[in-house]
């Protein structure tokens, strides 16, 4: 298996291969790579248990690092998820908040394991890049919400 020149770790209490397994199954593009398991005891860890899992999250390779609670996720960092429509949207929300993550505004939303998440349609970006009246009025629909509603940010987009 070949080693991607730059990949994204992400810091787990202890669950990353059961993280990185349900994003396989959320996200297109998505898969587990490989499971490693610690050669000896570890501050957070014993011998034989989960160390690290390569992964790919819509073809972004990351690893995530079974480094026990010492640190904790913020909005920070996230991953930004393009959709192309409210099904998709909803689709990839959906999973997100409903497997015990927690909703939070403008198209953020965090998953069971403190990850962050943007779950950005996208004529919302397309907006924003257009500038203008076009810009603000998309800017200020998306900052009433939680999940995006694409039909409305068409429509603050139209005026």
């Amino acid at each position: 298996m070949a080693i991607a020149k730059n990949t994204i770790c992400i810091w787990y209490d202890r669950h990353a291969e059961e993280a990185a397994r349900f994003y396989a199954t959320v996200f297109p593009d998505s898969e587990v790579k490989a499971v490693h398991r610690a050669p000896s005891d570890y501050p957070s860890g014993k011998a034989g248990d989960v160390l690290t899992v390569d992964f790919t999250v819509a073809g972004i390779p990351c690893m995530g690092l079974n480094g026990g609670p010492a640190f904790r996720h913020t909005e920070a960092f996230s991953f930004q998820i393009a959709t192309e429509d409210q099904e998709e949207t909803d689709r990839y929300w959906n999973a997100l908040v409903g497997n015990g993550g927690a909703e939070s505004a403008c198209g953020w939303c965090k998953d069971r394991w403190g990850i962050n998440w943007q779950i950005t349609p996208r004529t919302l970006t397309e907006a924003m890049a257009a500038g203008g009246d076009e810009a603000r009025r998309a800017f200020e629909a998306m900052m009433e919400m939680g999940k995006i509603d694409v039909a409305r940010i068409d429509a603050a987009r139209r005026g």
